[in-house]
């Protein structure tokens, strides 16, 4: 049966889609993917927290790693030794989501109502992870006092932003678990710290967008601005003025957010007019009033991308459509230092959830025919011509339901996650997984630049020289010279919260040797930046740097007053 599915798939995925592409074999000297460490826990949700950990979320379940004599569903992946410890929480992160405020603070925000004896409901959970200088992570903690610091609203499935305030707007999400559509809305949003008082604000598009509109996809504008993607609808939304402005559907009733997930980016801002755009590509073409038991893990998800630009000429325009590789539920896009976009991970046919389906695969998975190759996304790059999978290799590893994905100060990919599975599972077909991989840019193996005297604390609107390394013959006259200023994001059902990539002005001026002086403008203003956390890339043509985290800002705890100048 297994075999006669599969190729009913190929032969309906031949017909809409065409022949797949195939990516050639890969080499270690250019891209390629490590299988390096167990996580522990299932890797659901992940951030970088520092320039040797990332934070893993899962829910409380039967995970093998243990801390007081019971299972873990937190934990610190030591980038330098691909070994995972415990964090002791209290209450259950599954599905929820988070970032990093203005001072610092990783803040993991909502979670789920945990069937496990002595975890707290994490529905209006709200941990706090203070900046940690430990690179073992030894000494690092998290707090929860769900007495006296919560949310306003139980959410489970919500989303977040950092805003141009320092301080995280935290939307939409559903009252209490949902086997599939959003059935007990949480049609509104609140922030962290608290505004207006601690009381919510209704948001019409959340209601308007329901069923399918869990982890609404939510986007700080270089303006102060936020703009929404949830079921095929958009707006921009006003902050200070608490104004919804509609914007165009997503075109031929594509639908991208949870229970039919696709993925959206901010693409990278440039000066000197940082004028926004987003891409949001894959999802699926199904109604969202069919009953979820007459739907099917081999439906062929969608292979469209769609682009539009936020000013009131892009808006009139609408959308931009072009065709990814493959069909793509579940998959992500990662913003790379050099301003192209990775899309990696997800399946080609189904739908997120779990066992809801009238024909789940393996134990009880949504979703069928992994998407196993990385493709790239280059922005500047003619229409119909910016998606490649040349040269990009293939795991063996299915990344599904509850995986998840980040870039790393190193430059690479941290892979981690998939289990579309109530409970620990294994020998099954979508099994629980462990394994972390890698994916590495060819960059990582090559000579690269290196920064060094780079301010912890960047001002906005302010000039600043640092030290490069250059590798000899790495620079010549005609070399492309990039400094980015990146928010790595935080990764949660096929979704970036919070990441960004602006562009600064630069200009290298080499030195005796292989040494040089590096000159860089910083970002305007705190709404072209939210402010807070930052990683600085240098990319001289095809060589990214290691990046260099600094704060971006005065590092105060917000709310913050706005700082630079308006563009």
């Amino acid at each position: 049966m297994r075999v006669s599915i599969a190729s009913v798939f190929l032969s309906a995925f031949i017909h809409l889609y065409g022949p797949a592409r195939a990516a050639p074999p890969s080499s270690h000297s250019g891209w390629n993917f490590v299988q390096n460490g167990t996580s522990g826990i299932i890797a659901l949700e992940s951030i970088i927290v520092s320039d040797t950990l990332a934070i893993f979320f899962d829910r409380a379940t039967n995970d093998p790693l243990q801390i007081k004599n019971h299972s873990a569903w937190g934990a610190l992946w030591n980038m330098e030794t691909n070994t995972a410890s415990p964090l002791d929480l209290v209450s259950d992160t599954f599905c929820a989501s988070g970032g990093f405020l203005s001072n610092g603070t990783m803040v993991s925000v909502g979670g789920h109502l945990s069937n496990v004896a002595g975890v707290d409901d994490g529905r209006m959970g709200l941990r706090i992870f203070e900046p940690c200088t430990d690179p073992s992570g030894a000494t690092c903690t998290i707090l929860e006092d769900l007495a006296n610091i919560h949310l306003a609203e139980t959410r489970w499935y919500p989303s977040s932003a950092r805003i141009f305030d320092g301080s995280l707007m935290i939307v939409g999400g559903t009252h209490i678990g949902t086997p599939f559509y959003n059935m007990d809305p949480v049609n509104n949003i609140e922030f962290f710290p608290k505004k207006d008082g601690g009381v919510p604000r209704p948001l019409q598009f959340l209601e308007r967008s329901l069923p399918v509109n869990l982890f609404p996809r939510v986007f700080a504008l270089p303006d102060g601005k936020a703009f929404l993607v949830a079921n095929n609808q958009t707006i921009i939304y006003d902050i200070e003025r608490n104004e919804e402005t509609i914007l165009p559907d997503i075109p031929n009733g594509v639908r991208v957010t949870n229970p039919f997930d696709g993925t959206a980016t901010l693409l990278p801002l440039h000066p000197p007019h940082y004028v926004p755009e987003v891409l949001v590509c894959g999802g699926t073409n199904t109604s969202d009033q069919i009953p979820q038991e007459q739907l099917s893990s081999q439906t062929p998800a969608s292979d469209q991308c769609s682009r539009i630009t936020l000013t009131p000429e892009g808006i009139k325009r609408g959308w931009e459509i072009e065709r990814m590789l493959e069909p793509r539920t579940m998959t992500e896009m990662i913003l790379m230092p050099n301003g192209k976009v990775l899309i990696i991970n997800g399946a080609q046919s189904g739908y997120a959830a779990i066992d809801t389906v009238r024909d789940p695969v393996g134990n009880s998975s949504n979703s069928d025919h992994p998407a196993m190759t990385p493709s790239v996304y280059s922005p500047d790059a003619p229409l119909g011509k910016r998606i490649s999978n040349q040269g990009m290799p293939t795991t063996d590893i299915a990344r599904l339901y509850h995986s998840s994905v980040t870039l790393t100060p190193k430059g690479n990919l941290l892979i981690a996650g998939s289990d579309p599975n109530f409970i620990i599972t294994n020998g099954t077909l979508f099994h629980s997984e462990f394994r972390v991989q890698y994916l590495n840019p060819p960059y990582i193996t090559a000579d690269r630049p290196q920064l060094s005297n780079v301010p912890k604390t960047i001002a906005f609107n302010k000039k600043f020289i640092v030290d490069v390394a250059i590798p000899g013959g790495l620079l010549t006259k005609s070399s492309s010279v990039q400094v980015a200023l990146m928010d790595l994001g935080f990764s949660s059902h096929g979704f970036h919260s919070s990441s960004r990539l602006v562009f600064m002005d630069a200009k290298l001026s080499p030195g005796s040797g292989k040494t040089g002086k590096l000159m860089f403008s910083s970002p305007p203003n705190n709404r072209v930046y939210p402010p807070g956390p930052a990683y600085i890339f240098l990319t001289i043509d095809d060589a990214t740097s290691i990046g260099v985290r600094v704060m971006v800002g005065d590092g105060f705890t917000p709310p913050v007053e706005d700082q630079g100048v308006r563009v």
